[in-house]
């Protein structure tokens, strides 16, 4: 049988194509018939039973809320508006003791500083001068 090249053009789209279609498949995570063979004759990953504390902690139903269900209730009450004012006006007054302490912080921190200590002079070395005057000629 002679090869044309539109045979081997032919040829090669559909093996290309059906690599596509296999790697593909690889991406679902459910269905993977490399990994079934191998698992089955031993030599690919071993399925483990779930924990019992992972299936209890996970409910049995997995599915999403459908859309348009009513909203559950929740689980406290809204505040009402009293109860709005009362906290606004209990983290005012935090704010306000918070302010005067950062100010009287401020104020200890405004000290000036120390004046440098002044060391009594030391006459038993003598002084630069009389030492360069030594060397010169």
């Amino acid at each position: 049988m002679r090869m044309t090249l539109f045979s081997i053009h032919r040829r090669s789209s559909i093996a290309l194509a059906m690599l596509a279609a296999s790697g593909v498949a690889g991406c679902n995570g459910s269905f993977n018939p490399v990994r079934d063979v191998a698992s089955s004759l031993g030599a690919g990953p071993q399925s483990a039973a779930t924990p019992d504390f992972v299936a209890r902690s996970r409910p049995a139903n997995l599915e999403y809320m459908p859309i348009g269900a009513p909203i559950p209730e929740r689980p406290t009450p809204a505040r009402t508006a009293d109860e709005i004012k009362a906290a606004e006006a209990e983290l005012d007054a935090l704010r306000t003791q918070n302010e005067a302490a950062g100010a009287a912080a401020a104020e200890l921190g405004n000290t000036p500083p120390p004046e440098p200590i002044k060391l009594p002079a030391n006459t038993s070395q003598p002084t630069r001068q009389k030492i360069n005057s030594k060397r010169t000629p």
